[in-house]
């Protein structure tokens, strides 16, 4: 198959990158592979683990990044850890076979892969072993635990049967222990009705070789590996997925990435500058069009909610515009973000979500208005409760008054207290444990009586 390859690097970065593509009858891009000088470096570097994450684009094109993984990586931003961009002309056995082969073929570091990390959806692996024969291929943690959050949702189990799982899920796979997999495997067993816990495939959990290229993380650095990497596929989703163009998605990506990385070699895609868009509209997240979106989403919550209400949302709107800032990232700047459970957003309205602050108030929260700045929408008056549009109610306290539930506060409290000293039992040593289990022990004992077993 004849595959044309350029390799024009902007004037003012010495830099080459590699971009190998071939265009169908049609003018349309049907096989890409894009690596640039300083990925190349980066898997020369680090080839040991290699980690498989599939993008799929409107019009069923798939985009295959390869990044590095292991304990000796220690990258940061987005996307820092790509060395590799492919996309095949079909995910079948000849397709993914040219791809390996042209990998192969600019990175001779390729045969010191031992392993590599893919998704549970991953069907072509006998082509995957038989390019790289000294490979061991196994399911990546990271995918594992976005298929079975993805399960619990598609499951609809009650709120609280899917809230207990979804926690147990982020905690085990930030303490991958054999009996921590052995809890959750438990748990999936007596919370799933049997005729759909095989969807699971919770067997998973007990493979220790799947969890050895994982466990010798410790707890913080798991958090801040599924942060990264869910960063990373978002990122390449918003790129790759919201397109059918092929070229316009990947000029769209490879520019953010050279936005984004100071340490990266800048990229240069010259495919079809007909289908090219302008460098302005390559960056959907400009500073001028954020500022704008914000600006509509603040007077639209001043126009439909009540002043207090309105108050109190601009409070939960001002988190979401300074965490966007502090997880910026530069060659003088620190990676900052505040992690906080996961929590679900139903959109259609009126819009509610399982945190606190939408529970107790009915108003939209700061994961409410973080979908409608990251879809570039607004507040719309059906998104809203009738009792909180305007000229409903007069003040704060009519807001906290009417709407405050006794049960409903007690609850909220009930589940943050107990998650709270949960963690703090887990995470504390030996000594600080005996002694924070009696002081639970003796309050226990004086509330109901030492002669009632109380578990704890």
């Amino acid at each position: 198959m004849a595959l044309t390859m350029l390799i024009e690097p902007p004037i003012k970065d010495p830099s080459p990158h590699m971009l190998l593509y071939q265009l169908s009858k049609t003018s349309q891009v049907e096989t890409l592979n894009y690596q640039s000088c300083s990925m190349q470096g980066i898997f020369a570097q680090f080839p040991e683990i290699l980690f498989i994450h599939r993008t799929y684009n409107p019009i069923g094109k798939v985009l295959y990044t390869f990044l590095v993984d292991g304990p000796q990586v220690r990258l940061e931003g987005p996307l820092a850890r790509a060395v590799y961009f492919a996309i095949p002309a079909k995910e079948d056995a000849e397709g993914l076979t040219q791809m390996f082969q042209v990998f192969k073929k600019f990175n001779p570091a390729w045969e010191r892969v031992c392993t590599i990390l893919v998704d549970p959806h991953f069907l072509p692996l006998p082509t995957l072993a038989m390019e790289f024969p000294a490979a061991e291929v196994l399911l990546s943690a990271f995918h594992i635990c976005k298929f079975l959050q993805g399960k619990f949702y598609q499951l609809c189990l009650e709120r609280p049967v899917e809230r207990v799982l979804l926690t147990s899920l982020q905690s085990t796979m930030c303490s991958a222990t054999t009996g921590n997999l052995r809890k959750l495997h438990a748990l999936l067993n007596s919370c799933i009705p049997p005729a759909q816990l095989p969807e699971l495939y919770s067997h998973w959990l007990l493979n220790d070789r799947i969890w050895l290229a994982h466990r010798w993380r410790s707890r913080a650095e798991s958090s801040l590996y599924f942060q990264g990497l869910e960063v990373t596929t978002r990122t390449l989703s918003q790129f790759f997925s919201t397109t059918p163009c092929v070229e316009q998605g990947m000029a769209s990506l490879l520019q953010y990435m050279q936005q984004n990385s100071g340490d990266r070699a800048s990229f240069s895609l010259c495919l079809s500058p007909q289908n090219s868009p302008a460098p302005s509209d390559t960056t959907p997240e400009s500073p001028h069009v954020v500022q704008l979106v914000e600006s509509r989403i603040q007077h639209s919550l001043n126009a439909i909610c009540t002043e207090p209400a309105a108050q109190l949302c601009l409070g939960e709107f001002a988190v979401v515009q300074k965490s966007v800032h502090l997880i910026g990232s530069g060659s003088e700047k620190v990676n900052i973000q505040i992690l906080e459970d996961t929590h679900r957003v139903q959109p259609q309205p009126p819009a509610s979500c399982s945190c606190y602050f939408n529970q107790a108030f009915h108003l939209p929260c700061r994961h409410i208005l973080a979908m409608l700045s990251a879809r570039r929408q607004v507040l719309q008056p059906d998104m809203l409760p009738a009792q909180w549009e305007a000229g409903r109610a007069a003040s704060l306290e009519g807001i906290l008054g009417s709407q405050w539930s006794e049960m409903l506060e007690k609850r909220l409290v009930v589940a943050f207290l107990t998650e709270e000293v949960r963690q703090l039992l887990q995470h504390c040593s030996q000594e600080e444990f005996e002694r924070r289990y009696n002081t639970l022990r003796e309050l226990a004992d004086s509330w109901i009586g030492p002669y009632e077993q109380v578990q704890l």
